[in-house]
């Protein structure tokens, strides 16, 4: 086991970042010097958008157009690496907390807290002793380095949800939900279906305060209760 103050931290490593910072600046350079070239006959197309440009393009001296086509592509394949470095996320690993970066938002989650970590999908997913979820980040990150630097912090591994089984297709007005939380359901699955993620993730987050724990597959919501949400036996 590590020491105690050491962290871990896993991201995506060096493979993406040459794909970043040197693939996708080539294949920008590449389709910039395709765009230049092809400019005349897209020019002379009715229907094409932006002629304006193509035509501009296409008046500009052979030994300026292809270079200027090729370091444009370059620099906006330069832009992009830039933005996924900085959207990356970043996992890292203490005997006492992890932090869940992705962007310029980050989360600290106390390993006391925590009764269970796993892998659900591309979601890195920490439970507490209610079995309610503490996180869901979606991560693609390499499984295996995930769970060595959780288990080498003395962290609760689990290869697989532990409560798998549990979770029920929810359909309208499925019996057993908590007051309110078939409501939220409904409006859940509206999202789901019009591709709101962002309005999906929040009413996540509200289902959380009723006891019901979300996970899709596709755009189908399977849902089960934390312990304190489930009804006496």
């Amino acid at each position: 086991m590590r020491a105690y103050g050491t962290p871990t931290v896993v991201s995506g490593g060096i493979t993406e970042l040459v794909v970043l910072w040197g693939g996708i600046p080539l294949v920008g350079g590449a389709l910039g010097g395709l765009l230049v070239a092809g400019s005349g006959w897209v020019a002379d197309l009715p229907w094409a958008p932006v002629q304006g440009l193509f035509r501009a393009l296409d008046g500009l001296p052979d030994r300026y157009a292809l270079p200027v086509g090729v370091g444009v592509g370059i620099l906006v394949g330069l832009v992009i690496a830039a933005i996924g470095t900085a959207e990356r996320v970043r996992v890292t690993v203490s005997g006492a907390e992890v932090r869940l970066r992705e962007g310029s938002s980050e989360r600290e989650i106390d390993r006391r807290d925590t009764r269970v970590v796993h892998l659900d999908g591309k979601h890195l997913v920490l439970l507490d002793a209610d079995d309610a979820e503490l996180a869901r980040q979606s991560v693609d990150l390499p499984a295996r380095e995930l769970a060595e630097a959780f288990r080498e912090h003395g962290w609760p591994w689990a290869e697989a949800d532990p409560h798998r089984a549990a979770y029920r297709l929810w359909v309208p007005d499925l019996p057993g939900l908590p007051a309110g939380a078939d409501a939220l359901l409904r409006a859940r699955q509206e999202a789901l279906k019009h591709d709101r993620g962002g309005e999906a993730g929040e009413l996540r987050a509200e289902l959380s305060r009723y006891g019901v724990v979300v996970r899709d597959d596709g755009k189908q919501q399977h849902f089960r209760l934390t312990r304190a949400a489930r009804p006496p036996a």
